[in-house]
């Protein structure tokens, strides 16, 4: 569970850091299967990074994909219907 704790750990640090003024709380989903853990950090900024731009660029989300990459997960962005906020959802092989 090492990977995917750090994974979260960059994905909360994210919210908190770029996301409070907008979102003073965020929303941590977990689900697990037999063979798959997924889970979600989601707040109410309005900027949706895009996975394909990373791991070019430095910093915590270069992180996430690089460790998701790794490991053979995949990550994704789900912006809200209002556009007001997102989700971001990583899946993780156990």
């Amino acid at each position: 569970m090492g990977p995917a704790l750090l994974v979260l750990s960059e994905l909360v640090t994210n919210s908190v850091q770029h996301a409070a003024e907008y979102s003073p709380q965020i929303t941590v989903t977990f689900a697990a299967g037999a063979d798959v853990l997924a889970f979600a950090v989601h707040d109410r900024h309005p900027y949706a990074p895009d996975p394909l731009s990373f791991p070019q660029s430095p910093g915590g989300l270069a992180t996430v994909a690089e460790v998701t990459a790794e490991r053979g997960g995949t990550w994704t962005v789900r912006p809200d219907a209002d556009g007001g906020g997102k989700a971001v959802w990583i899946t993780l092989p156990l």
